[in-house]
């Protein structure tokens, strides 16, 4: 059903998950902001995201890390709001805020009691194109990524391991460039790059607004079309045409030694396909692989055979995020028991996945996956946050409510023979980096 609400048009369409009763409606203000209401009248509170579809990946050479600072920025003055008056007004009210950074987006959440939509809305939409940045701002919180990325990456040794396999996965494409950026570049970050990205990204036709919670997808309309409907569209946005990957030829190998290392592991990532609108079977297939593979602690295929069977690994898994502008990776990580090698553990996990690839996925595993995918799925409608989430990643990567809509009854549709199909054809080697984390020799307890 459509119908004309003000400045936008509406379409409500409705979740296809089993046990889920909350309509979704979507508009579009003329300025070009896409808006989904989701409603759900259970408890008295509402969340809203705004997603903007920039993301480290979108960044300017040489500015590596832009995209987060920014994020940093964002809560500082604009021309009617003091630095840090945008999160005291929310946590005046009981409720919480904040944001995030990914290589494909960058959003924006708060959390309060429904009445005060208004609020927010207000605030967000000021912040979206009347940001005021000094020159301490920018000098104090440049401090403030740097010492993040001490903390976060450059005193952990799996960090910093993560960082050289994604270079080394990525030759070409931006997925190859850490979220927080290249310390030498953050350090470098001035004014002027902030407010250029800012200026030419942070607009209503560069974003999506999801509002879920005890709301009515009217009221939200008026406020919306009240607060953002003003706001004036960028000409600056472009279509996201980034590099690109040419063929991998050969597996990546590397080896990393750091004297923090008290546990060596070894991890492989290859390359994989991901959701795209309209044709997300592959990705949900390989969302399966990773459950079959290496989903539980205890009965996933990985652990089953290396912790328990074998006993060659205190711990390994496998995991892959389907939710991506451009193809990922498909992840395995191996900690090896002590007195184990880094090439005893590979070659174990390298024995389990060529077991597999011939005998095939246990139907009882499958259909027990299948089953706690499906509840994980309705226990997922009792968390506005998390409805809210999955609309916005989605819309962000570029794809559709019908899209996120077809998903959970897609995983569900997915047989064996395609999960399989799609394990022997990202597991190649050549489209591989292994890597080994270690302590230097003689270093190691």
């Amino acid at each position: 059903m459509l119908r004309k609400m003000g400045l936008g048009l509406a379409a409500t369409v409705w979740l296809a998950g089993p046990g889920s009763g909350e309509p979704v409606s979507t508009f579009r203000l003329d300025n070009g902001m896409d808006i989904v209401v989701i409603e759900d009248h259970r408890a008295p509170v509402v969340v809203q995201m705004v997603w903007y579809r920039i993301g480290s990946a979108d960044e300017p050479p040489g500015r590596s890390g832009i995209a987060h600072f920014l994020e940093h920025l964002m809560f500082k003055a604009t021309d009617d709001m003091a630095a840090g008056a945008f999160s005291d007004a929310v946590s005046a009210q009981g409720g919480k805020d904040n944001a995030f950074t990914s290589f494909d987006y960058t959003a924006y959440h708060q959390r309060v009691a429904a009445d005060r939509l208004d609020l927010l809305m207000r605030m967000e939409a000021d912040r979206m194109r009347d940001l005021v940045l000094t020159e301490e701002d920018v000098t104090t919180e440049r401090q403030v990524i740097l010492e993040e990325r001490n903390q976060r990456t450059d005193s952990s040794p799996g960090a910093l391991l993560n960082e050289q396999v994604a270079a080394a996965q990525y030759l070409n494409h931006p997925y190859g460039v850490p979220v927080i950026g290249w310390r030498h570049e953050m350090a470098a970050l001035s004014r002027q790059d902030a407010l250029e990205f800012y200026r030419a990204n942070y607009a209503p036709n560069n974003a999506v607004l999801v509002v879920a919670g005890d709301v009515d997808p009217a009221a939200v309309l008026a406020l919306a079309e009240k607060y953002y409907g003003p706001v004036a569209p960028s000409d600056l946005i472009r279509p996201r045409i980034r590099p690109q990957e040419p063929p991998q030829l050969a597996e990546r190998r590397l080896v990393m030694s750091d004297a923090r290392v008290s546990e060596p592991y070894m991890m492989r990532s290859y390359l994989a396909s991901e959701r795209n609108p309209g044709d997300q079977r592959t990705a949900a297939a390989l969302v399966l692989l990773a459950e079959v593979l290496g989903g539980s602690p205890t009965t996933a295929v990985l652990p089953r055979a290396l912790q328990f069977d074998a006993q060659v690994a205190v711990f390994s898994q496998a995991f892959y995020n389907p939710t991506t502008v451009d193809p990922d990776t498909f992840n395995f990580a191996v900690l090896p028991q002590p007195g184990v090698s880094l090439t005893e553990a590979e070659a174990a996990l390298d024995t389990v996945l060529a077991r597999f690839l011939d005998t095939g996925i246990d139907p009882a595993d499958f259909a027990r996956i299948k089953t706690r995918i499906r509840a994980d799925e309705v226990y997922g409608r009792d968390n506005v946050q998390s409805l809210a989430q999955d609309y916005g990643a989605a819309l962000a990567v570029g794809l559709s409510v019908a899209d996120v809509q077809a998903w959970p009854d897609l995983l569900q549709a997915v047989a064996a023979d395609e999960v399989m199909a799609a394990a022997r054809k990202v597991l190649n080697r050549n489209n591989a980096v292994t890597a080994w984390l270690t302590a230097p020799e003689g270093v190691l307890p």
